[in-house]
């Protein structure tokens, strides 16, 4: 491995693996990319590869990775990230750039702000009380399904306002396939190949967004001919302006509710099946887990003013998200001027860091690889229990791209699981689960379960 310094900084660039011709290191980062960036990390906090034949510098240090985050609309522009990801989120806040992003944010930030976020919780509530009362003692489930279904049901109701399930259901199917196969052109030789030149992978995203366009625009006809004020996303969408006084297109508004949708659904999902796996793996963090939801809870369901309260089950929240990070990488671009760590980066350079190798750096965490909620806990003296760095923890990025539906997220998560953990253990089978990157970190497989009621007075379920 041969090293450099960046220009009069004393900052030290390693290199990267040896690549091939033409593809550099993309066959090693599609075989399987976090993997490949634990590689990188372990060779330095800056190091050069490339993507194809393209140069690419990979961060790590949490200080650089915040100024990445914090300088994108600056020296750092947002990356075009494909075919397949724009044929499914189209323009939205996410893949938006400039003056067409600042519009958008300024017209979605409010429908996720916490006064409205208080307003879905007793929806998040009410469905997961409602997946409870469904699940018996012994039954067996698969969790990945489970939670996909619940969280699926939450998001229509929340962002689209439409109680049946049968919406939930297209939509979320349709979702599924068009995340599959953008992950495996994020990690394949597709996200080389130009936009024009068709493959089966994106003839199947582009069918399953038209039954997810279909879907959308039936759901906005009917909020349109009711003609009422509704508390979900969608209606405040459709009645936002900007400064000028004009509203958000039809092709912005599905833009905007496939975002949200995704951010609402697939992110929350994942996170609860990687929870209800690590718990199952760790009694002594599922035991402090169940005396804090019986001690704060008591006989009642849990609520948005409960949120605050949970700091254990929050904490297993956080540390899911750092095992096992929904966002697995962050790219930006570089422009004229950029800098990282007062090192110039060559324009065009496309600079990458990835959550899952900063989350499990040991630098930063004591046990990197060991599920430890404590760690998020304060002491005495009101500190973190481990001086974690800003930025050693970025499971929704950071600075003005932050994600918007942060906070949904999080209440969503810890509403879910104290609903659930209250009544009932999930006993997870002790084969290995294996975290597959596509545009989400989810597993490999089916996740089954057996289902252990817990004692009278909290809350056990029927059946």
């Amino acid at each position: 491995m041969t090293t450099h310094a960046g220009a009069d900084t004393g900052i030290t660039i390693a290199e990267g693996p040896r690549g091939v011709p033409l593809l550099g290191n993309l066959p090693a980062f599609g075989k399987d990319p976090l993997a490949f960036f634990e590689q990188l990390r372990d060779r330095g906090d800056f190091v050069r590869w490339r993507f194809g034949p393209r140069p690419a510098l990979f961060i790590a240090h949490p200080d650089t990775i915040g100024e990445l985050l914090t300088e994108v609309e600056n020296t750092f522009d947002q990356p075009d990230l494909g075919i397949a990801i724009r044929t499914l989120l189209g323009n939205g806040v996410v893949v938006a750039k400039g003056r067409d992003w600042r519009r958008k944010r300024s017209l979605v930030q409010p429908s996720v702000r916490p006064k409205q976020v208080r307003s879905y919780a007793a929806t998040m509530t009410e469905c997961t009380v409602a997946l409870a009362d469904g699940w018996s003692d012994g039954r067996r489930i698969d969790i990945k399904k489970e939670m996909a279904a619940l969280t699926q049901l939450i998001a229509v109701r929340t962002i689209f306002g439409t109680d049946t399930a049968a919406d939930a259901e297209t939509i979320g199917r349709a979702m599924d396939i068009a995340q599959q196969e953008i992950g495996a052109e994020l990690s394949g030789i597709g996200a080389l190949l130009p936009d024009w030149i068709p493959t089966p992978g994106r003839a199947r995203v582009k069918r399953a967004t038209a039954v997810i366009d279909a879907e959308v625009a039936r759901i906005v006809s009917r909020h349109r001919d009711a003609g009422e004020d509704r508390p979900d996303l969608l209606s405040r969408l459709l009645t936002a302006r900007d400064e000028t006084g004009a509203q958000l297109s039809d092709r912005e508004i599905r833009d905007e509710t496939v975002t949200l949708y995704i951010g609402g659904h697939e992110t929350t999902s994942s996170t609860l099946v990687w929870a209800w796996y690590l718990l199952s793996r760790n009694e002594k963090a599922r035991r402090a887990l169940t005396d804090e939801l019986d001690r704060v809870l008591a006989d009642h369901e849990p609520g948005y003013d409960d949120y605050a309260s949970l700091t254990y089950t929050q904490a297993v929240v956080k540390e899911t998200l750092r095992l096992y990070p929904t966002i697995w990488l962050l790219t930006g671009i570089a422009k004229d001027g950029a800098t990282l760590g007062g090192t110039p980066i060559p324009p065009g350079t496309r600079v990458w860091s990835s959550q899952w190798s900063t989350h499990r750096d040991p630098r930063w965490y004591a046990d990197a690889g060991t599920f430890r909620p404590e760690r998020w806990l304060t002491d005495a003296e009101d500190r973190p229990a481990e001086r974690i760095p800003e930025y050693a923890w970025y499971p929704f990025g950071g600075g003005p791209r932050v994600c918007l539906g942060t906070r949904f997220a999080l209440v969503e998560a810890v509403l879910v699981l104290a609903v659930l953990a209250r009544r009932y253990d999930l006993d997870v089978d002790p084969e290995e689960i294996r975290p597959v990157p596509s545009l989400t970190l989810q597993p490999d497989r089916e996740v089954r379960a057996t289902v252990r009621a817990r004692g009278e007075g909290r809350g056990r379920g029927r059946g």
